[in-house]
């Protein structure tokens, strides 16, 4: 289903995943209806969340990790979000700002929970070490707690609702003003899954998108992430990227499709490192976010011709 940092992990063992944080999130009082802001990168745990809180008809309230404090408050308070998943690193701005934004529950997952014993093993000696430790409280819960507690959940805890029922909300820009939490439905993203895959032909299960677009943006997480797990194809999850690393990340992973916003494009007309790149990977190639000039287009379909 998907690849984090050189682990990868089986459909089966996703949706087990997402089973454990459902009843998880059950456990820390979350119910029908309840807001819950996930404000992580690209990452396994933010991925079972975003899908377990919709298994138990929470809202996921998505939201960028390098949100200033007060845009967290605001976040937190404009969605009426009752608990949030954040890594360690981001901890401190939560803590700044927790007692004003009257938040329950807090959450702290940490890269390494994801990782390989080996990863996990260098990442502790690296950036680890740079990371204070968070302590557990009544009210902040460790990853590892926090799953431990969803395993005595016996109970069926499964939602029922309506395909067009609100299931998530993200943000927009601000360009018109101050930024506004959009809701959108389970069907908002299925509909997006079935149109986009019916379009591409050549799209066969075990296909690899590099999922470079950020889990908080609608672009991100509608092609990047969900449209590409629910039919099947292979997720290759991407934290923290630039358009210096894209070129190494694409002749390393070799992907079949890539989704970015076009100024990645223009950057990597402009990168050195993609000259002598080799894309025969590649299959399709997806705009969005904003418009697609017809000059960006032509110069970059002419760059994917000359690079196979």
């Amino acid at each position: 289903a998907y690849d984090f940092m050189g682990k990868s992990t089986t459909y089966r063992e996703m949706l087990r995943q997402i089973d454990r944080v459902a009843r998880a999130f059950y456990a820390l009082g979350m119910r029908d209806g309840d807001r819950v802001t996930i404000c992580m990168p690209n990452c396994p745990q933010a991925v079972c969340a975003f899908y377990a809180l919709n298994k138990i008809g929470a809202l996921a309230n998505m939201i960028h990790p390098l949100s200033s404090e007060g845009e967290i408050l605001f976040y937190l308070q404009e969605s009426n979000s009752v608990a949030a998943l954040t890594l360690d690193q981001f901890y401190p701005k939560f803590a700044a700002i927790r007692q004003q934004a009257k938040l329950p529950k807090l959450v702290i997952a940490s890269v390494k929970d994801a990782l390989s014993p080996l990863m996990k093993l260098g990442y502790s000696l690296t950036e680890g070490r740079k990371i204070a430790r968070v302590r557990a409280t009544a009210d902040t819960v460790l990853w590892e707690d926090f799953l431990r507690a969803g395993d005595a959940v016996q109970e069926e805890i499964s939602a029922q609702h309506k395909a067009e029922d609100a299931a998530v909300i993200l943000y927009s820009g601000g360009t018109s003003g101050k930024t506004k939490g959009i809701l959108l439905s389970s069907l908002n993203f299925n509909a997006l899954a079935e149109q986009t895959i019916a379009m591409d032909t050549n799209f066969q299960p075990g296909d690899k998108m590099l999922a470079v677009m950020p889990i908080f943006h609608g672009f991100g997480l509608g092609i990047g992430i969900h449209t590409f797990l629910a039919v099947g194809g292979r997720c290759i999850l991407v934290p923290r990227f630039n358009a210096q690393t894209y070129a190494r990340l694409l002749s390393k992973e070799r992907p079949n499709y890539i989704a970015g916003v076009p100024t990645l494009y223009e950057a990597l007309l402009r990168n050195p490192e993609m000259a002598d790149i080799d894309l025969s990977c590649l299959k399709g190639v997806f705009s969005g976010g904003d418009s697609l000039s017809v000059e960006l287009k032509k110069k970059f379909d002419r760059f994917l011709a000359t690079h196979k």
